[in-house]
């Protein structure tokens, strides 16, 4: 049985598998990843083809022999191939060597498998399968986009619902951002270790599931808590996303694909603006349990939100593992199978289903981990999975120093400026723009105020709405105010006697030195607080209204939506335009010249003096600004090797949420305040990161290390 295993191994189909493997020849003799004709690597004194071709090749087989695709023609595992070099030259076990030798030697077995697996990803086309991967993951790319607009779509609401200090409003906001960036240092590192697949199915699991139990939990704490564990899982995602897809792409394919991925994130955003414009506004699209427990339209909008990621998720359980991944743990096995898959699947959809894999054997890196592993027989149960834990995050402790070597220091320290520079003015603009649009429209809406004074009013009934006015040394007698609303009132100074409230709401509306005299309160939110250096003579408060009370008309104002809208679609020109310009410009160029013109872009904002000029504004540095993203998400996946690339990307991305904490604070500070501030600081950061972003090495002919 094992010799028919072995002698099927050598057989490549004929003619046709020679002339293909010919055509992946080395030219240079150190990188032979392709035997002549036989398909094996050789290396080292493997004997030559010409020696036993005739005994080898085509003993039991006859020139019109087939190979048929789909049949499995064996895969000689590494340890036939050495086995042969032992005899012939003695070997000194891995333990008595030392362990510089053994990384030495693992280097030189990484760079000649960079160069093989370029070939063997040409080989395989691109097709069918990497299109299908493409849609997958770029459902967990939407995720993430989506997560980014949630809250501030939901806040307006929220803060009504759960009445939310301005405080907590603060902390609601920039919990998710916070999340994101420990999710993507955390799982990015563990990505190297355990697997691509697996460590995104872990983030998007822990994503779906708090961002679905959001939706439910009515008090605040459990609200932020869930969003902070939400975005811990979506934050890891991103950094897999990309090392994943990276490593089914060709050198000619990975910068222009990679560029295509990244639309998905505008679609998130496009997706939540327009699922927050049609859900959130319809108050009955919701239910109420007593007077305990209510489920209003935003949750339903952060239920509806959670849809893409749960999409990735399913899809996700029908992709392979990411092979390069698994070649650099010495799954080789495993590895080759995925390829064939690959290849099987691309030649299929391109119409020539018989062309045959002609790879036999991959190079695999020298394995220098050292693993603890405890029997089942030793320690209790968690002993051994605490053993395991610490064993993992050590090694991935490990990853994260060796980004900070000599070899990476200087273009990870680089990359961290660039990528902070640009999420400290990205991230700040994107939320002061907003804001800044809320200011216009106060402004505007104070201006139209109405002053009354001095009017007095007897024996009437107050049963509609007033709004957006002040009384001063008013006298109401004998009124009644029932079933109404107060949105922006004030009265100052004035005399109510012998009045009656009952079933009143309010918003933003205060008395101020007033005296109140004889006056019944019943099922009102006029709180004490609202009642500012009042007397009172006589007044009784009767059944309050409890907790707080939703206002769409004013607070879900469509134009904040549009807003959104808007800027995420604002970015396809810039998508397309970066995606057909990646392979052709190069990553270098691509990001200093994004973030230039953007700065540039930041000087315009001082002549945004209404609406429809800082909409204008925004959509046009969303879409010079994005092709800087895509660059940096490509450049950082090259520059590092597999086995440390996702722990990389998810410093550095940690790092991009950690400006973007800090522009969400800073800027938003300066709203009503000033404008120079905010322009002069991104402006200055845009600048500064793209100069810098000029000194990093081009990647655009590198075969992934």
């Amino acid at each position: 049985m094992d010799d028919g295993y072995r002698n099927t191994n050598r057989y490549q189909g004929g003619r046709e598998a020679n002339q293909v493997s010919d055509d992946y020849r080395y030219q240079d003799d150190n990188y032979e990843g392709y035997a002549p004709n036989d398909g094996y690597y050789h290396g080292g004194d493997e004997p030559t083809h010409e020696e036993d071709a005739q005994s080898d090749v085509t003993e039991g087989h006859d020139e019109d022999d087939e190979v048929y695709e789909g049949e499995y023609q064996g895969i000689p595992h590494p340890d036939d191939i050495k086995e042969k070099q032992k005899k012939r030259a003695p070997a000194v076990d891995d333990e008595y060597r030392d362990r510089a030798d053994l990384m030495a030697e693992r280097m030189e077995d990484e760079e000649q498998l960079a160069h093989q697996y370029e070939n063997i990803i040409e080989e395989c086309g691109h097709g069918r399968f990497q299109w299908t991967l493409f849609f997958v993951l770029g459902l967990a790319l939407m995720a993430d986009g989506v997560e980014v607009f949630v809250v501030g779509f939901v806040l307006p609401s929220a803060e009504k619902d759960m009445c939310l200090s301005s405080s907590n409003k603060g902390m609601l906001g920039l919990i998710v951002y916070l999340g994101m960036m420990v999710g993507a240092v955390m799982l990015g590192g563990l990505a190297d270790k355990l697997g691509r697949k697996k460590c995104l199915i872990i983030s998007l699991t822990i994503n779906a599931a708090f961002a679905f139990l959001s939706s439910f939990v009515q008090g605040y704490g459990f609200f932020l808590f869930c969003r902070l564990i939400s975005g811990l899982g979506i934050g890891g995602s991103l950094p897999i996303v990309f090392a994943y897809f990276s490593e089914f792409l060709s050198r000619e394919k990975r910068g222009e694909h990679l560029s295509w991925l990244c639309m998905f994130w505008m679609i998130g955003g496009i997706f939540a603006s327009a699922m927050a414009w049609s859900i959130i506004p319809h108050y009955g699209w919701g239910f109420s349990m007593g007077t305990k427990y209510h489920f209003h339209s935003w949750r339903v909008f952060v239920l509806v939100c959670s849809l893409p990621c749960i999409a990735s998720l399913v899809a996700l359980k029908f992709m392979p593992e990411s092979p390069r991944f698994l070649l650099e743990i010495g799954k080789h096995d495993e590895a080759w199978m995925i390829l064939k898959q690959v290849h099987d699947t691309n030649m299929r959809a391109k119409g020539e289903p018989e062309r045959v894999f002609t790879v036999s054997y991959i190079k695999t890196p020298k394995q220098v981990d050292e693993f603890i592993e405890i029997q089942s027989s030793t320690g209790t149960w968690y002993q051994r999975w605490l053993v395991r834990i610490t064993t993992t995050f050590k090694q991935v402790w490990d990853n994260v120093l060796y980004c900070l070597t000599a070899q990476y220091r200087m273009n990870t320290l680089m990359l961290a400026v660039v990528w902070f520079t640009m999420a400290l003015s990205y991230y700040g603009l994107i939320v002061w723009f907003p804001d800044m649009i809320r200011y216009l429209q106060e402004e505007a809406y104070e201006s139209r105020v109405k002053i009354f004074d001095e009017e007095e009013v007897s024996h009437f009934t107050f049963n509609f709405t007033l709004e957006n006015q002040i009384h001063r040394n008013g006298e109401y007698r004998n009124d009644k105010f029932i079933g109404m609303k107060f949105k922006e009132v004030k009265f100052e100074d004035s005399l109510f006697e012998d009045c009656y409230f009952e079933d009143v709401t309010s918003s933003e509306t205060f008395f101020e030195n007033c005296t109140i005299i004889s006056t019944v309160f019943y099922n009102t939110d006029l709180y004490e607080h609202k009642f500012i250096n009042c007397r009172f003579i006589n007044s009784t408060f009767l059944k309050e209204k409890e907790g707080c009370h939703m206002d769409f008309e004013e607070d879900n104002d469509f134009l904040i939506y549009l807003v959104s809208f808007l800027g995420s679609l604002s970015v396809l020109p810039g998508n397309i335009i970066s995606a057909l310009l990646m392979d052709k410009i190069g990553r270098i160029k691509m990001i200093g010249g994004s973030m230039l013109i953007s700065a540039v872009c930041c000087f315009f904002l001082f002549f945004g003096n209404s609406e429809s000029a800082m909409i204008g504004w925004q959509c046009l540095f969303c879409g010079a600004s994005i092709a800087a993203w895509n660059a940096l998400d490509v450049i950082t996946v090259e520059l590092y090797p597999t086995d440390k690339r996702a722990t990389a990307f998810g410093i550095l991305n940690g790092i991009c949420k950690f400006g973007a904490i800090l522009g969400n604070s800073i800027f938003a500070s300066f709203v009503g305040v000033t404008k120079v501030v905010p322009i002069l600081l991104a402006s200055s950061a845009l600048v500064g990161g793209g100069l810098l972003a000029l000194r990093l090495p081009e990647t655009r002919e590198q075969v992934l290390m």
